[in-house]
């Protein structure tokens, strides 16, 4: 499929405009930012990776009856969404203590919280994403009661099938964010799932030793970036040995071996 006019670029994707109309095409790249851009690298591979697990993850919602705006995997590095109009907050879906929950409220990372946690925080790079309320959110009119309503309803349930999905492989979903998107249809529109879900965007820590397997491992220095990521894959069962994925890994043990040489890894 021919690239079409580029729509806009952020810091992990670029989008251009789709084959047909209501479409777009995500293009992953492997460009690596943590604290809102103040820190930039690249993680060989990672768009690919990203791809074909945020493409997994997708389909599987879709399975249970979450509406999303993914519509099918082009190659190695795109995938054809549906054009949505981005609600401006981001939810932050939490299961344990870690990252700047820990720092605003004085938690010991690790620590599990009494229930699932959601918080949402303003879409804007410029004020540092900052968290509000859903009363911001109405004041403001960032998004309708009713649209919240079906917000929240959704990312619990996603909540609920990914801790499930990763513990199968003994990976704990520590915490991950969610963004939703408007879809118009007619005079109406409706609340569906967007963006991406993947080691971007998710902590993901080994359940037997602790490792951080997501992009605290690039945030904190840590090494090994690369062979995290396709340790998520594998164990999603995405990555195959015959894959000509960049990082590929070939065996397993080998692969921890790689992590844990990288620097110690902090329970």
């Amino acid at each position: 499929m021919s690239r079409r006019r580029q729509i806009y670029e952020g810091k992990a994707k670029i989008l251009y405009e789709g084959p047909e109309p209501g479409t777009i095409i995500q293009y992953f790249k492997d460009d690596a930012t943590a604290f809102n851009a103040q820190k930039k690298g690249t993680i060989n591979g990672k768009g690919v990776i990203n791809n074909r697990v945020s493409e997994y993850i997708f389909t599987r919602l879709s399975h249970i009856g979450i509406p999303t705006h993914f519509i099918r995997r082009l190659n190695m590095r795109e995938q054809l969404v549906r054009q949505v109009e981005i609600v401006p907050i981001e939810v932050v879906v939490r299961n344990v203590a870690a990252g700047s929950i820990c720092q605003r409220l004085g938690l010991t990372e690790g620590d599990p919280l009494p229930h699932t946690l959601l918080e949402y925080c303003l879409k804007d790079d410029d004020l540092g994403d900052p968290l509000v309320s859903e009363e911001h959110i109405a004041c403001f009119g960032w998004a309708a009661h009713e649209e919240m309503q079906d917000i929240a309803s959704m990312a619990i349930r996603v909540n609920d099938f990914l801790c499930g999905m990763f513990a199968a492989i003994d990976i704990r979903l520590v915490d991950f964010k969610l963004e939703f998107g408007r879809l118009y249809e007619g005079d109406f529109s409706r609340i569906i799932l967007a963006d991406e879900i993947s080691p971007d965007g998710c902590r993901l820590w080994d359940m037997q030793t602790g490792e951080k397997l997501d992009k605290d491992r690039f945030r904190r220095d840590l090494g090994g970036e690369e062979e995290a990521y396709n340790e998520v894959a594998r164990r999603l069962g995405i990555l195959q040995n015959d894959d000509n994925a960049p990082g590929e890994v070939l065996d397993m043990s080998t692969h921890r071996n790689k992590l844990r040489g990288s620097k110690p890894i902090k329970k």
